[in-house]
């Protein structure tokens, strides 16, 4: 991670995108059948559901990422082994067995 995040800053982000969440499922399931009704008209259309899957997505799995932050549980992270150094292999010779 480039930029690593204070727990303020994640309250704030977790508090933001959890009222986008709510907003976005809201107007979703408010509007449910005039989307029902535009989703299925075909032709470009048909492209809309994948769209909103996607912000659905977006906006709820960086709802999700900030509250583990805020939280404090973050992941694993790997941990730094030094490269030992390559030992010279011999030099392979061909024999003849005879």
């Amino acid at each position: 991670m480039a930029h690593e995040m204070t727990k303020k800053q994640a309250v704030m982000r977790m508090i933001g995108f959890g009222a986008a969440s709510a907003a976005v499922f809201g107007a979703i399931f408010h509007f449910a059948n005039p989307i029902t009704e535009i989703f299925s008209r075909g032709g470009f259309y048909a492209a809309l559901p994948i769209a909103t899957v996607f912000l659905v997505s977006y906006v709820h799995g960086s709802f999700a990422s900030n509250l583990w932050t805020a939280l404090g549980i973050n992941a694993k992270q790997p941990a730094k082994t030094l490269q030992p150094t390559a030992a010279k292999r011999p030099e392979v010779r061909a024999t003849l067995n005879a």
